[in-house]
């Protein structure tokens, strides 16, 4: 086909395409110092918090589903994970490890398991849209502690964040319905256990590589995917601060404000959700400065919303790590928005009761998070064993819930029989 003769849209897609370069590299050439500093700030957000944080619980995913201990935990959560959220039962080990560790790791996981066919495309659409989340760390620590300067504000962050992740997880298993699903596992003779350690030993010999080769190609494979991400992290980095610098932040802040004014909202709420558009971090900072004026309840709502978002440059962060499956970026993006407005809407239902509590109960919130970790490699350990733990933790939860849901089928079983 003639190139004149392509639809509209694909010569619009490319004039589009171009003209966003070029006004990136002619604010380049206009803003160089601007430019090299926010790269430089970037590099240094990746390599104090974001390498230290995710490399060892990346290998650590590549080794376990290497020796087929995801394939082991499929068997035991299969009762929980297909009738609630309608993905396999491997997708709970998705599930704990994005929900304790952070993004992009969900991302990375679900790719991974589509990529060993142990889910189909619809299975990792769903998958992805509720388990690639914000960590603790990053609600507790940056937003609470660092920028509103108190810890019991990410409790209220981290209940609707989580609730609201959960709740998108069971509205995504309406996503795709008539799409393909993995067969439920066949149950044959033996303990549930004893079906789990066969799966397990199966997937072993499948894979067939020895610890030396597992290690070296989970770091590789951890190493590159971190090195993509620090990549993003100074991209947008770049785009935030030229974009404030022409002008357009502002402009667009404006019109926002315009529109929450007519829908009575506080105009000034306006600045952080379009920080927050492209990176949370910086809308959750900019939402802290808005003056007082604004009661802390929207700004803190706002900030669960940017969160739950999770800003363009993690969007592009999940993009690039989902191009090497078949699974789709849109259904992925659309999530992120209704888990935007969900962890917005909890934030304002839950605020009067879950504050009055910690304001009574004051003396809990600092015991439960008395030290945080600090960030970069000096804080390397703790800040693994932080969010270890936690991982662990959720891991075990839903391990027991998986148990008893088999234990207790398999004890009816026997008791009809």
């Amino acid at each position: 086909m003639e190139p004149m003769k392509q639809p509209f849209q694909s010569h619009f897609r490319s004039l589009a395409l171009g003209g966003t370069a070029l006004f990136l590299v002619g604010s380049l050439i206009l803003f160089p110092e601007q430019a090299f500093n926010s790269s430089l700030k970037g590099l240094k957000t990746w390599w104090d918090v974001v390498f230290p944080a995710l490399l060892p619980f990346f290998i650590a995913s590549e080794i376990l589903m290497g020796f087929g201990v995801v394939h082991f935990l499929g068997v035991l959560l299969e009762p929980l994970m297909r009738p609630i959220f309608r993905v396999p039962g491997t997708a709970g080990f998705v599930m704990a490890m994005g929900l304790a560790s952070g993004y992009p790791i969900g991302a990375k996981l679900t790719a991974r398991l589509r990529e060993q066919k142990l889910i189909t495309r619809s299975e990792g659409e769903r998958l992805v849209s509720f388990t690639n989340t914000a960590d603790p760390l990053f609600m507790f620590g940056a937003v609470a502690v660092g920028f509103f300067h108190d810890v019991s504000l990410g409790v209220i962050i981290a209940i609707a964040h989580y609730t609201s992740s959960l709740l998108l997880g069971f509205l995504m298993r309406f996503h795709d319905p008539q799409g393909p699903t993995t067969p439920v596992p066949v149950k044959s003779d033996g303990h549930f256990l004893i079906r789990a350690y066969r799966e397990m030993h199966q997937a072993r010999i499948k894979d067939g590589r020895s610890l030396g080769e597992l290690m070296g190609d989970a770091i590789t494979s951890s190493i590159n995917t971190l090195m993509m991400v620090g990549g993003f992290i100074m991209m947008f980095s770049v785009v935030i601060e030229v974009l404030s610098q022409v002008g357009i932040t502002t402009w667009i802040s404006a019109a926002i404000g315009q529109l929450f004014s007519l829908i009575r909202i506080p105009a000034e709420l306006a600045s952080p959700v379009i920080s927050g558009l492209f990176e949370i971090t910086l809308g959750a900072q900019v939402a802290s400065q808005v003056p007082n004026t604004v009661h802390i309840a929207y700004k803190i709502t706002i900030v669960s919303a940017v969160t739950a978002w999770s800003g363009l440059s993690v969007h592009a962060q999940v993009a690039s790590i989902l191009s090497r499956t078949d699974i789709r970026y849109a259904p992925y993006c659309v999530a992120r928005l209704i888990h935007g407005v969900l962890a917005g809407w909890i934030t304002l239902l839950l605020w009067n009761p879950v504050e009055q509590y910690i304001r009574y109960s004051d003396a809990t919130v600092p015991a439960f998070l008395r030290q945080l970790p600090e960030t970069g490699w000096h804080g390397l350990a703790e800040r693994v064993s932080f969010l270890g733990w936690r991982a662990i933790l959720l891991l075990g939860i839903l391990i027991l819930i998986g148990t008893s849901i088999q234990f207790f089928k398999g004890f009816r079983t026997k008791k009809t029989h």
